[in-house]
């Protein structure tokens, strides 16, 4: 069940998830069938909770997360309803947010690279690599 801020309560109902995603990811490079899969995420990660209701605040903090995964545009659509933002500032911050976020992402994903690359001393290949261009630039 989902515990509405009037104090009414209803049974959850993906279908209206799938409604409000789709109104945010209007015009985006969004599936169908990416849509139910997020759906799908969200009642799982509610039903998990082992909770006989659930706020509706907590169903949309539920959505964010995988919306964001799917398509940034589509979040900051939706995230700017659900949180009220009310002017750029609001909207920057979460720009701001949501780009250190895919910069982690990208930075983690780099090491993890380095790390699975076999014999890699990223210092001393740093320093081999300067070697060789010095090396290279003084026969020239």
């Amino acid at each position: 069940m989902v515990g509405k801020r009037s104090g009414a309560t209803e049974p959850f109902n993906r279908d209206k998830i799938v409604t409000g995603v789709r109104r945010a990811c209007q015009g985006r490079p969004v599936t169908e069938d990416q849509l139910a899969i997020l759906a799908q995420r969200v009642e799982d990660s509610i039903r998990s909770r082992g909770l006989g209701e659930v706020p509706s605040h907590e169903v949309g903090l539920a959505i964010l997360g995988p919306l964001r995964a799917l398509d940034e545009v589509a979040y900051l659509r939706f995230a700017s309803v659900y949180r009220s933002f009310e002017s750029l500032d609001d909207f920057e911050a979460e720009i701001t947010a949501l780009r250190a976020a895919r910069d982690e992402k990208w930075r983690a994903a780099v090491a993890e690279l380095d790390r699975d690359r076999p014999g890699a001393d990223r210092e001393n290949d740093t320093g081999k690599a300067a070697a060789g261009r010095s090396a290279s630039t003084e026969g020239a």
